[in-house]
């Protein structure tokens, strides 16, 4: 299946409409419930999500839309948005998400990509070379990828009192 910039660039943009959908009524507790010990919180998911809208998708793009001859990545600190938004509210960290995601998809449609465009390459530092079109349908498959591991964590959340239900939820097995 090929990539189509119309779908990612539209599932891009829905996006913090889906992280408000997904959290409207999470009591507080939810929202700081750990699956596991190193597991993420929703907070610390909508955190990282925002980082990254921050420092490293659109700088990638830009990287490979440049004429630099090595066009390397920087490192992503998966985890810097904790320290980023620390102390920040959900409401306020959707907002902010919500206001850097128009911004950053403004920002990728004015490059007015063409096809031979999604072919440019850049370096990752540790996948090696990728192109345009690559990192454009991971930044989509992140954003799902996300929008279901909060689902996940809430499923785990509210489904520790099922009961004998639990045999019914694959999510809490």
């Amino acid at each position: 299946m090929a990539y189509s910039l119309v779908e990612g660039v539209e599932l891009l943009l829905a996006t913090p409409a889906s992280l408000r959908a997904l959290t409207a009524g999470a009591p507080p507790p939810a929202l700081r419930y750990r699956e596991e010990k190193s597991a993420w919180t929703i907070v610390e998911v909508v955190s990282h999500m925002a980082d990254g809208d921050v420092v490293d998708w659109m700088p990638r793009i830009e990287i490979i839309l440049s004429d630099g001859a090595e066009r390397q990545f920087m490192p992503f600190d998966r985890e810097g948005g904790f320290r980023r938004y620390k102390g920040w509210s959900l409401r306020e960290l959707l907002e902010e998400f919500d206001r850097l995601r128009r911004q950053n998809v403004e920002r990728l449609l004015s490059f007015r990509l063409k096809p031979e465009s999604l072919e440019r390459t850049g370096r990752h530092p540790e996948l090696g070379t990728v192109t345009l079109e690559q990192l454009l349908a991971c930044w989509a498959t992140h954003d799902c990828a996300h929008l279901a591991q909060i689902s996940r964590i809430l499923t785990r959340y509210f489904g520790a009192s099922v009961g004998p239900w639990t045999q019914y939820f694959s999510l809490l097995r």
